[in-house]
This record gives structure tokens, C-alpha cells and sequence, in this order.
């Protein structure tokens, strides 16, 4: 039984708030699509979460993620 957990800062919707609905089931289906094509799991015994991460609460490189930004 195939447990995915998807976590994405949640930005980049059409208000800027995070990904629509119809992208979070995208995401869905895809992961399940390729666990199936891949390892032959029956979707009816995979799991996919999506986390949205506030932006202010994610950091990577040792910076908050809109600071490692404009180091980019």
C-alpha cells in the first residue's frame, strides 16, 4: 500500500494563493498513474497527500525560500 506525501509551498494558483484543484488532482492521478506503470500497484491501494506549505515557512539552503530566491 503505496503512501505519497506531495508537500508544495502554496503559491502559484490563479490568486497566488496555491494550486488550483484541478493541479492537485493532476498530481493525484499522475503519481498513481506511475506507481502503477512502475512498481504494478492497483490504485485502489495508493494513498497521495498534498501539503501547502505557507512560503514564509519554507526555507532551503539555509535561507527562508524568498531570500535563497534572489540569490538565484
Amino acid at each position: 500500500m503505496p503512501y505519497v506525501n506531495i508537500k508544495i509551498t502554496k503559491e502559484g494558483g490563479p490568486d497566488g494563493t496555491g494550486p488550483t484543484d484541478a493541479q492537485k488532482a493532476e498530481l493525484i492521478k499522475g503519481t498513481t498513474d506511475l506507481l502503477e506503470r512502475v512498481l504494478n500497484k492497483p490504485p485502489s491501494a495508493t494513498f497521495v497527500v498534498i501539503n501547502e506549505v505557507a512560503l514564509e515557512d519554507w526555507g532551503f539552503g539555509g535561507l527562508p525560500v524568498v531570500e535563497y530566491r534572489k540569490t538565484l
